[in-house]
């Protein structure tokens, strides 16, 4: 990758490349909001909105094992964060690991208030 490619990306205020991600991700220019919030998660490792966006734009573009790394991460952060749970749910059923996507998946529904009617 050339260094204008990769100063594009993290060119700004982490305010501003949190915006550019953003659009980015709205666009549905997933790849291209992950190269944009890799950089900003490096350097507020422990935000959670940039963690989950990056993972998103990961699961959207289907670099799922790296969408996985990051869930892991708010997860192991913040057992509650039932979005992260849901999505690590998802991500690993994306990849066929049914088995272990369940647990995520009901803590994320009971987190969330889904509890079955009876």
């Amino acid at each position: 990758m050339d260094t204008t490619y990769t100063t594009y990306y993290a060119h700004g205020t982490p305010a501003e490349r949190w915006e550019r991600a953003q659009q980015f991700f709205a666009a549905k220019e997933y790849a291209t909001a992950a190269q944009v919030l890799v950089g900003l998660v490096e350097e507020v490792p422990e935000q959670t909105g940039p963690r989950l966006l990056l993972a998103r734009a990961y699961y959207h573009s289907a670099q799922l094992l790296r969408a996985e790394t990051e869930l892991r991460v708010i997860v192991e952060r913040d057992p509650v964060e039932h979005y992260a749970r849901l999505m690590l749910g998802r991500t690993l059923e994306r990849q066929g690991r049914h088995e272990e996507a369940g647990p995520h998946l009901r803590i994320a529904s009971a987190l969330a208030g889904d509890f079955p009617q009876e």
